[in-house]
């Protein structure tokens, strides 16, 4: 039974010790778990930063070929300035014919507008003329009708004779 104890014992301080390694391995696992979360964090951070990176370098990239391009497209566009500048030219004297023939157009305008006025006062001249001749037309006509009420009153008394 003494054998049983030390047994019972032993076996108890192995489940202890057992339990103590246990523990001990959990706080190592979370140990190492944390490391890995950081771990992971700081990769994640620096795939962040690798593809910043990247996105200047095709900036950069992009850049560098527009400025080659833009270096490149030089010496076609001192020939097309002067293309241009011709162009210009050009459309300057055309600018010039349509500015005088705009000023032709008015003086003509100018002209016709003081024929118009010339023919306005003409038009109100003779509507004011009609409009006399329609007043004495009005006044004669009244007369007329005055003039035949006393010749039918006239008529009329000498019938009564």
């Amino acid at each position: 039974m003494d054998k049983i104890k030390e047994r019972l014992a032993s076996l108890r301080h192995e489940a202890d010790n057992a339990v103590a390694r246990a523990e001990e391995a959990e706080l190592k696992n979370k140990k190492f778990e944390q490391q890995l979360l950081e771990k992971d964090q700081e990769i994640t951070s620096l795939q962040h930063k690798l593809a910043v990176t990247e996105e200047q370098l095709e900036k950069s990239e992009a850049k560098i070929t527009d400025l080659k391009s833009a270096h490149e497209d030089g010496e076609a566009s001192k020939t097309q300035n002067e293309a241009l500048n011709r162009k210009i030219q050009l459309l300057e004297e055309e600018l010039d014919a349509a500015d005088k023939n705009l000023k032709e157009t008015m003086d003509k305008l100018r002209q016709v507008d003081v024929k118009a006025e010339h023919f306005e006062r003409q038009v109100t001249r003779l509507e004011q003329e009609r409009d006399q001749w329609e007043k004495k037309y009005e006044d004669a006509e009244a007369k007329y009708r005055e003039s035949k009420k006393e010749l039918d009153e006239l008529v009329a008394g000498m019938d009564g004779l």
